[in-house]
């Protein structure tokens, strides 16, 4: 795989680690994280929430086009960019046409709710709060659009996961 891999789902669906097994079997490759960006933000930070204000989405908004540019700019020297975040319903179109490389493709992880919250509950980090799993899961499932590759990763190990990703990069491709 050339060019940018977006990789998105819900907290705890396995992005960072996908994302960078992903990275490490590729022969030259970046991994982009798209948190880092939130994290960044030392004071004034508002966090993404239900019901968010205009300042938060603002934030979420300047945190995508931060980690487009920085995966354009590994693309450009050569490097495949993997950018995971966090990226759901319509806000996916809206993130995809951040990307000026090409290929570009998506992959968004989909683990059943049940696998997410067995996830979540045995990790360090915890990502919900106000969310819910099961909110979370039914916003990726209902309102975001059918872009790239979707693969079921319930009962996927990592590297049978970065199989599926290699295996199946043209349905993945959007550009």
């Amino acid at each position: 795989m050339r060019g940018v891999v977006v990789i998105t789902g819900i907290m705890a669906a396995g992005k960072s680690t996908v994302a960078q097994a992903l990275a490490e079997a590729l022969p030259r490759a970046a991994h982009v994280r798209g948190d880092v960006f939130r994290r960044m933000i030392v004071s004034g930070r508002e966090d993404y929430v239900p019901g968010a204000d205009v300042e938060a989405e603002a934030q979420l908004r300047l945190r995508y086009r931060l980690a487009a540019a920085t995966a354009d700019a590994y693309a450009e020297a050569g490097f495949t960019a993997v950018v995971q975040d966090v990226v759901l319903g319509e806000q996916l179109t809206a993130y995809v046409d951040l990307f000026r490389s090409r290929p570009l493709h998506v992959v968004v992880l989909v683990p059943s709710p049940e696998a997410v919250a067995e996830r979540e509950a045995g990790r360090a980090k915890t990502g919900y709060g106000v969310w819910t799993v099961a909110d979370l899961d039914a916003g990726l499932r209902e309102a975001t659009p059918r872009l790239g590759l979707w693969l079921d990763t319930t009962r996927l190990t990592v590297g049978e996961t970065v199989e599926a990703i290699l295996a199946g990069r043209e349905r993945a491709r959007v550009r």
